[in-house]
C-alpha cells in the first residue's frame, strides 16, 4: 500500500462514486426494456472490467448530482419510463469509501416485469463482488416504509437520482421529507433513542482504545443523524469545524479499508499505525489524538443540537431573565449576558459566567460562548483573586462543572486561559486503565474531587491540584516530575501566594504516592510510613493526596480503583497521620474474626464471596504461588492480591474475575488447595495445558522488568515485577522465588488491564533481606526466566 494523502481521500471517494454511477446507469439501461436498452458495461472500473471492492481510484474526483439532481447524458432518455435507481447510504452521500457496500432502490409506478428488470440489476453487482442492500418499492411503498422504518427514512431523505425518471425520485424524497417534517416530534425522539443505543454499546469514539469510527458517540453516523434533524428543519446543518471533523472521520475510515483491504468501522490497535501512515500522520499517537478532536468536536456540535430540538418542540420557554452573577442571566434555559454587558471591559466574566451557569446547572447559549470567545480580553497575569474564585467555584459545581468546561475548551477560552492546557488537549492515553484523554481526565478528577471539598482545609488548592495533577503528561519525561514544575509555573501564573503554590506542586508532584504505596508496599513496614511522612511533610497535604487519590481513581477507570485500593490507601493514610502526629506506631496485625475462624479448619481453607476469595492456612513457603496456581487452574485471573502473616497463620486476600463462565464451586478450590499443599496435585501440569491454549498478544508487548528496590523495607528485600499478565504469571514468578530459596513475607498484586504490577517481600531461610550481589542478580535472572 502507498503512503497516502488525506486531501485526496475525498476526492477518490467522488470518483469512485462517479464510476459507480456510471456503471449502475450501464446496468439500468441493459435491464430496461426497449428501446432504451443497450449493451452496456459489465464492471464499475471500465469497459468489460471487475472492481475490485478495497480498490483506492485516487486522481480527481469527477463531479456528480446532489439529492434529487436531474440524470445527465444518456441516462436522460429515460425519463418518464416509471422507473428510477436511487441511491441511499454511503453512495447516496458520495462518500463511498473502498469498502463500503452499495445502498440501492429501485423505484417504479406499479410495472408488471419489475422483478426481472430488478434481477438484471442486481444479479452483476453480486458476481462483482461488491455488497448491496438493494429494495424494490413504488413511491407509496417507500413512503410506506419510511413511515415505521428509521433506517429507511434516514436514507431516502439523503437519496440521490442516478438514473431513470427523475420524476419517481423527486416524489419519493418530498414525500418522504414532507412526513419527517410533520412527525418530527415523534421521528426525532425514534432518531435521539437510536442514538443513545449506539453510544451505551459502541461508547465515546474519542476516549476509545478502539473507536467505532461509525457508531460510536462523536461518530459518522451522529453526524448523519444532525444531517436529519436539519432536514426536518427543527435545527440549522452543522457547521464548518463539525463537517471537517466528519471529513477526518471519512478519511480515517477510507484509509482503515485501504489498510485492512475490508470494509471495517473499527479501528483496532494493530492497525492505528498503518493507519496513520496511510493519512500521511506521524504515529498512531498523533493519529489518535486528531480523532479525539473530531469526536469531541461533534459530540458537542450533537448535544447542542438536541437541546435545540429540546427547546423548540416543548414549547415556548418562560419570558423573563433571572439574574445569576454580575452580568450573567438565565434566559430560555441558558446562560447569557446581561443586557449591555461589554465583554471587552472584563476579562473575570467568561469565569464568572461559566461558574454561574455550573452552579445553576445550565448550558450556557451558544451564541454567548461565540461572543465570549471572540470579545473577552486576555487575563491579567497574575490573575484577580476574583478570577481564581469564579474557576474555583466552577470546578466546586463537580459533574455539572464537566459540561461547562467542555463548552469553553470547544471555543479555544480554556487555551487562552491557561496556555500549557494546549498540551494535554486532546492527549490519548493509549492503555486500558484509563477511559479518557488526559484534558477530560483532569476535569473529571475536579469534578469527583468536589465532594471531598468539606473533608480538606484547603478546598482551593484540592480542586486546582486535582485539575492539573496530570498537566506532566505534555511533556516529556515522568510526569509527577514535570508535572511539578507546570503547575509551579500555572499556580503562580492564577495569582497563588507563594506557600499555595508550594503546595499544590507538592501535590501534583505526589499525587501518586498514596495508592502506588499503598498497593506496592507493606503497610506494616515502618520504613514504608517513614518514607509516605517524609514525602508528605504535614497533614494538609496528606489530606489533599488522600482526597485526590480517590478522585483521580475514579475518573481513571474501574480497574484503577476499587473497594481494595479504597481500603489499602484509607489504611495508609491512618498510619501516616498517626506518624505525622507523633503517635506510636500501630500494633503488628492480627487475624480478624472472619479469618481467624477460617483458620481453625487448620489444613487450609477458602472463601469465596464473589470476586472476592480469601485463603486461610498456617504459613510455610510457597503458600501464596501456589494458592494462585489453584485458582489460575480453574480459570480464575486474579486481578488483584495481598499477602501477610500473623501467629503462624498465613492470610491471603485475592481479588479475581472469572475468565469466562460462572466462578468454579469453592468446595472445589479448597479440596484443591489442599491436595497442593499436600503434594498431591500437579499444578504445573494443568498449567502447561492452559498456556499452551492461551491465544499470543494481539499486539507486541513491552518486555518484562524486574527491579529489586533499595531502602525500601530494613527486614525484607522488595521486588518489583512489571509485565503483561497471562493465566498463572502470579504462580510462575513464585516458583521462581522457591528455586532461589526464598520466602514471600508480604506481597501486593495488581493487574491494571493487561498488565501486572507485583510487588514482593523476600527473605532468605534465615528470615534476613538478600545483600549479595550475586544472589541479588541470581533471583532477578530467575525471575524474569519465568516471565518468558
Amino acid at each position: 500500500m502507498m503512503r497516502g494523502d488525506a486531501r485526496s481521500y475525498a476526492a477518490a471517494r467522488k470518483e469512485r462514486a462517479a464510476d459507480i454511477d456510471r456503471w449502475l446507469a450501464d446496468l439500468f439501461r441493459t435491464a430496461c426494456p426497449q428501446p432504451y436498452g443497450r449493451e452496456g458495461r459489465i464492471g464499475p472500473g471500465g469497459a468489460k472490467s471487475g472492481f475490485a471492492p478495497g480498490e483506492d481510484r485516487g486522481g480527481a474526483g469527477a463531479s456528480f448530482g446532489g439529492p434529487g439532481a436531474p440524470p445527465t447524458g444518456a441516462g436522460a432518455l429515460l425519463a418518464g419510463t416509471g422507473i428510477a435507481l436511487v441511491a441511499v447510504g454511503s453512495l447516496g452521500r458520495g462518500e463511498l469509501a473502498p469498502g463500503s457496500d452499495l445502498d440501492l432502490v429501485l423505484l417504479h409506478n406499479g410495472q408488471d416485469d419489475i422483478g426481472r428488470i430488478a434481477d438484471r440489476i442486481w444479479y452483476p453487482i453480486w458476481d462483482s463482488g461488491l455488497g448491496l442492500d438493494h429494495s424494490v418499492r413504488t413511491v407509496e411503498e417507500a413512503t410506506k416504509v419510511a413511515r415505521e422504518d428509521l433506517k429507511a427514512v434516514l436514507g431516502l431523505i439523503q437519496a440521490r437520482h442516478i438514473t431513470g425518471d427523475p420524476e419517481l425520485t423527486r416524489a419519493a424524497r418530498e414525500a418522504v421529507l414532507a412526513e419527517w417534517r410533520a412527525d418530527s416530534r415523534r421521528r426525532l425522539g425514534e432518531l435521539r433513542e437510536a442514538a443513545d443505543k449506539r453510544a451505551e454499546s459502541s461508547g465515546e469514539l474519542a476516549f476509545l482504545l478502539e473507536p467505532d469510527l461509525r457508531d460510536s458517540r462523536g461518530g459518522l453516523r451522529d453526524v448523519q443523524a444532525m444531517q436529519a434533524v436539519a432536514a426536518a428543519w427543527v435545527a440549522s446543518a452543522p457547521g464548518p469545524r463539525v463537517r471537517e471533523a466528519y471529513e477526518f472521520l471519512l478519511d480515517v475510515r477510507h484509509g482503515l479499508h485501504l489498510v485492512t483491504a475490508r470494509g471495517a468501522d473499527r479501528l483496532v490497535l494493530q492497525e492505528q499505525d498503518a493507519v496513520a501512515g496511510a493519512l500521511g500522520l506521524l504515529d498512531a499517537e498523533a493519529l489518535m489524538r486528531r480523532l479525539a478532536e473530531a469526536g469531541r468536536t461533534v459530540s458537542h456540535a450533537f448535544d447542542a443540537t438536541w437541546r435545540t430540538v429540546d427547546r423548540l418542540l416543548s414549547g415556548p420557554a418562560p419570558r423573563g431573565r433571572r439574574p445569576l452573577a454580575d452580568g450573567v442571566v438565565e434566559h430560555g434555559g441558558e446562560v447569557v449576558l446581561a443586557r449591555g454587558i461589554n465583554p471587552k471591559d472584563d476579562p473575570i466574566l467568561v469565569l464568572r459566567a461559566a461558574a454561574a451557569a455550573a452552579e445553576a446547572g445550565l448550558p450556557i447559549a451558544p451564541a454567548t460562548v461565540s461572543v465570549l470567545a471572540a470579545q473577552s480580553p486576555a487575563m491579567p497575569v497574575p490573575w484577580p483573586d476574583e478570577a481564581r474564585d469564579a474557576l474555583v467555584a466552577l470546578l466546586g459545581a463537580g459533574r455539572a462543572a464537566v459540561p461547562v468546561w467542555e463548552e469553553l475548551d470547544q471555543a479555544g477560552i480554556i487555551v487562552r486561559l491557561i496556555p500549557d492546557w494546549e498540551r494535554v488537549r486532546h492527549r490519548p492515553q493509549r492503555n486500558p486503565v484509563h477511559r479518557f484523554t488526559v484534558d477530560r481526565h483532569l476535569i473529571e478528577t475536579a469534578a469527583g474531587a468536589a465532594s471531598f471539598t468539606r473533608e480538606v482545609s484547603r478546598p482551593d488548592l484540592l480542586l486546582i491540584s486535582a485539575l492539573l495533577h496530570d498537566v506532566g503528561k505534555g511533556w516529556p519525561g515522568d510526569h509527577s516530575t514535570t508535572g511539578e514544575i507546570v503547575a509551579r509555573d500555572i499556580g503562580a501564573r492564577m495569582g497563588l501566594v507563594p506557600a499555595d503554590v508550594e503546595t499544590l506542586a507538592t501535590v501534583v508532584r505526589h499525587h501518586l504516592l498514596l495508592p502506588e504505596t499503598a498497593t506496592r508496599r507493606d503497610l506494616d513496614d515502618p520504613v514504608t510510613i517513614s518514607r509516605v511522612a517524609d514525602a508528605v511533610g504535614s497533614r494538609e497535604v496528606l489530606e489533599l493526596l488522600s482526597a485526590l487519590a480517590v478522585a483521580d481513581g475514579n475518573a481513571t477507570g474501574p480497574a484503577a480503583w476499587n473497594s481494595w485500593k479504597a481500603s489499602l490507601v484509607s489504611e495508609l493514610v491512618r498510619k501516616v497521620r498517626s506518624a505525622l502526629s507523633g503517635s506510636p506506631p500501630a500494633p503488628a496485625p492480627t487475624l480478624s474474626t472472619q479469618q481467624a475462624s477460617l483458620a481453625r479448619h487448620g489444613g487450609g481453607a477458602i472463601r469465596v464471596n464473589g470476586g472476592a476469595v480469601t485463603v486461610v492456612a498456617p504459613d510455610r513457603p510457597g503458600l501464596l504461588w501456589r494458592a494462585a496456581g489453584v485458582l489460575a487452574a480453574h480459570r480464575m485471573v486474579v486481578r488483584s492480591a495481598s499477602a501477610a502473616s500473623a501467629s503462624s497463620t498465613a492470610v491471603i486476600e485475592f481479588s479475581v474475575i472469572p475468565e469466562y463462565g460462572t466462578p468454579p464451586d469453592p468446595a472445589t478450590l479448597e479440596a484443591d488447595l489442599r491436595l497442593v499443599l499436600a503434594g498431591r496435585l500437579d499444578i504445573e501440569q494443568r498449567l502447561a495445558r492452559r498456556t499452551r491454549s492461551v491465544r499470543p498478544a494481539r499486539v507486541p508487548v513491552a518486555p518484562p522488568r524486574v527491579s529489586l528496590v533499595d531502602d525500601a523495607s530494613q527486614t525484607a528485600t522488595v521486588v518489583e515485577v512489571r509485565a503483561h499478565d497471562r493465566p498463572g504469571l502470579l504462580w510462575r514468578i513464585g516458583r521462581a522465588f522457591g528455586e532461589c530459596n526464598l520466602d514471600v513475607r508480604a506481597a501486593r498484586v495488581e493487574t491494571l488491564g493487561a498488565e501486572a504490577v507485583d510487588v514482593f517481600y523476600v527473605v532468605d531461610r534465615s528470615g534476613q533481606p538478600i545483600t549479595d550481589a550475586a544472589q541479588r542478580a541470581q533471583v532477578r535472572e530467575h525471575v524474569l526466566a519465568a516471565l518468558r
